[in-house]
């Protein structure tokens, strides 16, 4: 598929969260290994990151911690669409995502940036 020559990838959420809201069991819907069984956020985005910089080169990944606050455009972002944390935005488009997933958020960022 076609794709934007760059995208951009934020996850937000807080550094002890979990990557999502179900538990790191063996059937890995997420199909992330690296950061298995941990469940923790930071470690989902480094291994998410990982695969995404290696299936498309002008991809970037960023990681919003909410540990110290939270900026005023993700205030913005949770008054107007009530996500779930972690909160993925491609492109700074909400995503309906609400976890650390390799298919969903690549399903996602193919649809945005078609």
């Amino acid at each position: 598929m076609a794709m934007a020559e760059t995208s951009e990838i934020e996850v937000i959420g807080f550094s002890e969260g979990s990557c999502g809201p179900f538990p790191c069991d063996d059937t890995r819907t997420c199909e992330l290994f690296a950061c298995a069984p941990s469940e923790n956020l930071v470690k989902a985005f480094e291994a998410l990151k990982t695969e995404l910089e290696s299936r498309y080169p002008g991809i970037t990944l960023k990681l919003t911690l909410l540990d110290d606050g939270v900026p005023e455009y993700v205030v913005k972002i949770i008054e107007e669409h009530h996500p779930l944390l972690p909160i993925v935005l491609i492109n700074g488009t909400v995503t309906p995502v609400g976890r650390i997933s390799l298919p969903l958020i690549t399903e996602q960022l193919e649809r945005l940036t078609r």
